[in-house]
């Protein structure tokens, strides 16, 4: 990028990775970093996953099989769900599970992303903080305190709604051409590829 690229930069959505956060505010100091908050989700599920297998290995030795096979029920978005996928799910959710719990707290989290105030977000940050660190679910109380301490970071959402769910759609894309072609013989070949799939052609015949 020129300089006048960068300085037109205002802000930077990304994951918590430190040696992105770095390296942003070597190239980009003006630059806002906002935290993705669909990465921010996906640590929240993979703490949940933790605690489903941890409860689902105890359980099974007593010979309860509540929790066997329903991984993706969990990490789930609710939005996402059928509404008898919803009727299925709602007595596991609504127990006393160890994993119903940590699920509550991760949905509890991403409501933090509605807030447009940044004072409403950090109290509802604070509140949380206190639900999850007390929550003695090991997996969530590490995620809670990785959280706080970037805090600050967390709450430029508020100011800059962005993701990177466009660029992570686009990589995507990128990735099946490149898988089901089998290769090309030059880069050249490779970039032609993606615009061809990616440059949202007009394949309408001509009408002349």
């Amino acid at each position: 990028m020129t300089e006048e690229q960068r300085n037109a930069v205002e802000a930077v959505a990304m994951d918590m990775h430190q040696p992105y956060v770095a390296a942003t505010q070597s190239a980009l100091p003006e630059a806002t970093i906002v935290f993705d908050k669909f990465h921010i989700a996906k640590l929240a599920g993979a703490a949940v996953d933790q605690v489903r297998r941890a409860e689902t290995k105890q359980l099974a030795a007593e010979g309860d099989d509540r929790l066997k096979g329903t991984r993706y029920s969990w990490l789930r978005n609710p939005l996402d769900e059928t509404a008898q996928q919803r009727r299925e799910f709602e007595p596991l959710r609504k127990s006393n599970l160890k994993t119903a719990r940590a699920w509550a707290i991760k949905e509890t989290l991403m409501d933090f992303f509605r807030y447009s105030q940044e004072k409403r977000a950090a109290d509802h940050f604070r509140s949380w903080f206190g639900w999850a660190s007390r929550s003695q679910l090991r997996p969530i109380v590490r995620l809670a305190h990785s959280l706080r301490r970037r805090l600050g970071l967390l709450l430029n959402y508020c100011k800059w709604p962005i993701t990177n769910a466009a660029s992570e759609s686009l990589n995507s894309k990128i990735q099946w051409i490149k898988y089901t072609a089998r290769g090309f013989r030059n880069f050249q070949n490779f970039a032609t590829a993606i615009y061809f799939h990616c440059g949202k052609l007009d394949m309408t015949p001509s009408a002349t």
